[in-house]
């Protein structure tokens, strides 16, 4: 018996056409990924073996799980070996059988199998071992060939089939559309659903359209999917759409990104009295958490529970990634508790979505409880899981939480691949532990696990930001050597860590290594930000030079570069310098605009030189250049610092009179300003005006306000205020209660600062190390030795050390001549050798 093969038609004609061909070898040969089991090597069967009592029982194993590979290969050696076939009815249930068989875990390996059979028993060789196959057999086999993802031998199979003569059912076609599916073939699927399986006897049902719906919507013609959908719906009966059809072409269109038309068909759905199931909903709640639309989310999701429709695991897990992923942890752990609540148990999907939130808002320690519970519930953390935890810790700076992390993987048989490595090797690298960085590299190697371009890209920008320059580019050459190409964030770590340490020659050497690598040149918005770092640390020669250098290779500055350096210059004091680089500008054709007046006025008014800066303030507006709040805020500042509180009043009335909108900024300045000129009544009576006027302040506005009020010993006012400040919807911060504590000590009252002391920590304040030494010296200027000794423990060397002032001041109290030299005991034992000081 010769074989077939199907060729597809290259005719233009959209009518599904089949030519066949005889061939010398059996094309579906090539599907058989098992070996072949020779018959020759099997002795011959006894006279009583039955086929089809055989097959029967193979078909329960089958069915059960029970039957392997080599059991089926066994079965077909004894029907090779005897000469009684098989009925094809007997065939047909176990090909059947085995081809879903559960014990076939990658969901291929069970139609392989039954391919390769039929194959065995099909040869011309093999003899007539099978009765005379059946349309139901040809179905079983093409199906296979689709799970297999051969649809290619499964319409070779369809070309056998014609040459039978066997008569097609619904079932076969709707077998055939699979097949063309699976080979995308859509214009010939669309071709046999509308006209050639009602010419064949076999009209086509609801299962016939959703096949041919769904590759339209896999090929992105959801559309042409929709307009089937509505085919379907005029014809009725057995082609109604169902809410496979409607959930089908809804997910199309969401995967095509058009929300709205996908929402849209959703409502119509229900509309049209078809009932949405938890698929439907899942697939619009995905699609809405996807799209960050997370209130519309929450609508379906509570449609769904209202219209009787449970959410599921994957409902929730949607959600929780939904606003995990839109940085609203809050949320997501509410979702958690109402997941909890009915009874459905998170798994490793779910709690690396959580964790992911968690880690995101710098509460890993919240994560980490999330990551044990994962084992509790016998959820096993994956390497996703470990990654996600190990990058918060990393984030965090809390390093021995992540090596304790690492190092539990192995013991749980989780091995660390490139990721994880890469986390810890930043993570080292961020805190300057160069050292341990390199070690961990080394680690990573020795245990065969590749660096990748991040690995290297995380290393080499550690280097340069050390100024280990040489170091760098042995990282550099070596990633080159083992065959990983350097990128544009390695370029660019190296450039700018050569600019940064003033050597252009090599910065320019890898800018043309770039350009004839393909890789695009940095732009000037990287140099710009190279020459802001330099400004702000106040290397403005330098920074000068990276301007040269980026006109030398052809970029053009614009106007944030041109500012930056100017407002380098004003921070060096050399105004001179600013203007002329102001003028240079200019010159090169780039039109300075409000930041770049702003910039050169804020230089004047920091260095002292008021009158140039009020006469640039008057040029801007001739030069087409309209003041802004934030030009107002700088003069405003700047007047209010130079003492001439007057001169700022006129100011501000002239900047209401040209309407410019005044700011909370604008009046934080204004009181603040009024506060350091001594003019405190003027500003608390402003204050209550703003309160009057219903203007929101800030906090630091409140703090402002709160020490002004201490200073004139309006004591009550400034203890009321603090009061109303959560109603106001503020919060205090470090300088708020600073403020509060050092004024109390002032008054002596010692019990009340330590209770708003402990009331800081409570709310999660760390104290300034400032903070420490000024309650220390109150404290031992009021006497109070024991209650300083208790705030000194404070003192670790680390984030709180002593100042030089609070230093001295212990040693002109302890010293042998001391005020309180006898009471020296009552501090901590490392503060008590000033007495040996005269």
């Amino acid at each position: 018996m010769s074989s077939l093969v199907l060729r597809h038609s290259s005719s233009t004609s959209p009518m599904f056409r089949i030519r066949l061909f005889h061939s010398t070898t059996t094309p579906m040969s090539r599907l058989c990924i098992l070996i072949r089991r020779s018959s020759s090597s099997t002795s011959p069967p006894s006279d009583s073996w039955s086929p089809q009592a055989a097959f029967a029982a193979a078909t329960e194993r089958a069915r059960a799980g029970t039957l392997s590979p080599e059991d089926a290969h066994n079965l077909f050696d004894e029907l090779l070996g005897q000469a009684t076939p098989v009925h094809s009815r007997s065939l047909n249930a176990f090909l059947a059988a085995l081809a879903h068989a559960p014990a076939y875990d990658d969901h291929r390996s069970g139609p392989s199998l039954v391919v390769t059979l039929f194959n065995r028993v099909c040869r011309e060789e093999a003899g007539p071992l099978v009765a005379p196959l059946t349309v139901h057999t040809y179905g079983i086999l093409m199906d296979c060939c689709c799970r297999a993802h051969r649809a290619d031998l499964g319409l070779a199979f369809f070309g056998r089939f014609l040459r039978t003569g066997l008569r097609l059912n619904r079932i076969f076609g709707n077998t055939l559309l699979k097949c063309l599916c699976y080979a995308k073939w859509t214009d010939d699927a669309v071709d046999v659903l509308l006209r050639k399986m009602s010419e064949l006897g076999c009209a086509p049902d609801v299962i016939s359209y959703n096949t041919v719906l769904k590759r339209l919507c896999e090929d992105s013609r959801s559309q042409e999917a929709l307009n089937l959908l509505y085919m379907m719906a005029k014809a009725g009966c057995a082609c109604s759409p169902n809410v496979v059809t409607y959930s089908t072409v809804i997910h199309g269109y969401f995967r095509e990104g058009e929300i709205g038309k996908a929402c849209n068909l959703f409502h119509e759905m229900v509309q049209q009295g078809v009932v949405p199931d938890v698929v439907t909903y899942n697939s619009v709640i995905d699609a809405l958490c996807k799209a960050r639309a997370m209130d519309k989310a929450e609508l379906v999701i509570r449609q769904m529970v209202d219209n009787g429709v449970q959410p599921d695991k994957v409902t929730y897990n949607c959600m929780i990634h939904g606003y995990s992923t839109s940085g609203q942890w809050k949320e997501a752990t509410r979702m958690v508790r109402e997941m909890k609540t009915r009874g459905i148990i998170p798994n490793t999907v779910t709690c690396n979505s959580f964790m992911t939130s968690l880690c995101q808002h710098r509460r890993s320690k919240e994560a980490a409880e999330v990551f044990d519970s994962m084992t509790v519930k016998g959820h096993k953390p994956d390497i996703v899981s470990y990654s996600i935890l190990l990058h918060g810790y990393a984030n965090e700076g809390c390093l021995a939480d992540m090596i304790n992390l690492f190092n539990s993987m192995k013991d749980n048989g989780i091995l660390a691949d490139c990721h994880v490595f890469s986390i810890l090797i930043g993570a080292y690298a961020k805190c300057g532990m160069m050292d341990e960085a390199m070690l961990t590299f080394t680690e990573m190697r020795g245990q065969g696990v590749s660096p990748n371009v991040f690995t290297y890209s995380t290393l080499i920008a550690a280097l340069c930001r050390m100024g280990r320059l040489a170091d760098a580019m042995d990282k550099f050459n070596e990633m080159i050597a083992v065959g990983i190409q350097p990128n544009n964030v390695v370029y660019h770590s190296l450039i700018q860590g050569f600019c940064m340490h003033a050597d252009l020659v090599k910065a320019k050497e890898l800018v043309t290594e770039m350009v004839s690598k393909g890789i695009p040149r940095p732009n000037i918005v990287f140099f710009t930000s190279v020459i802001n770092s330099l400004c702000k640390e106040g290397r403005v020669m330098d920074a000068h030079d990276i301007l040269d250098f980026v006109i030398h290779i052809g970029e053009r500055p614009n106007v944030i570069t041109f500012s930056s350096l100017i407002d380098g210059y004003g921070l060096v004091g050399k105004m001179d310098n600013a203007l002329r680089v102001f003028d240079a500008m200019v010159s090169a054709g780039v039109e300075p605009n409000e930041v770049t007046y702003n910039t050169l006025v804020n230089g004047y008014f920091r260095n002292g030189m008021v009158e140039a800066g009020l006469t640039l303030f008057k040029e801007m507006s001739c030069k087409g250049v309209n003041p802004t709040t934030v030009t107002y805020g700088i003069i405003l500042d700047g007047l209010y610092h130079a003492g001439r509180t007057v001169d700022a009043k006129k100011m501000f009335d002239e900047m209401i009179v040209t309407g410019i909108a005044v700011s909370i900024s604008i009046y934080r300045i204004i009181l603040s300003g009024l506060c350091r000129n001594n003019c405190v009544s003027e500003a608390i009576a402003l204050f209550h005006k703003l309160d009057a006027m219903n203007v929101k302040s800030d906090i630091r506005i409140i703090n402002t306000m709160i020490s002004a009020m201490h200073k004139v010993q309006r004591k009550e006012e400034a203890k009321d205020l603090f009061a109303a400040i959560s109603a106001n919807g503020l919060v205090p911060n470090a300088y708020t209660y600073g403020v509060m504590i050092i004024n109390l000590l002032k008054d002596g009252a010692v019990e009340d600062a330590n209770n708003m002391f402990l009331s800081m920590e409570k709310s999660g304040i760390v104290p300034s190390s400032r903070l420490i030494n000024g309650i220390i010296r109150k404290l031992l200027e009021k006497g109070e030795i024991a209650k300083a000794g208790e705030y000194l423990c404070k003192v670790d060397g680390k984030s709180i050390s002593l100042e030089a002032s609070t230093t001295s001041l212990m040693l002109s109290l302890f010293s042998r001549k001391g005020k309180y030299q006898e009471d020296m005991k009552l501090l901590p034992a490392k503060y008590q050798f000033f007495d040996k000081f005269g």
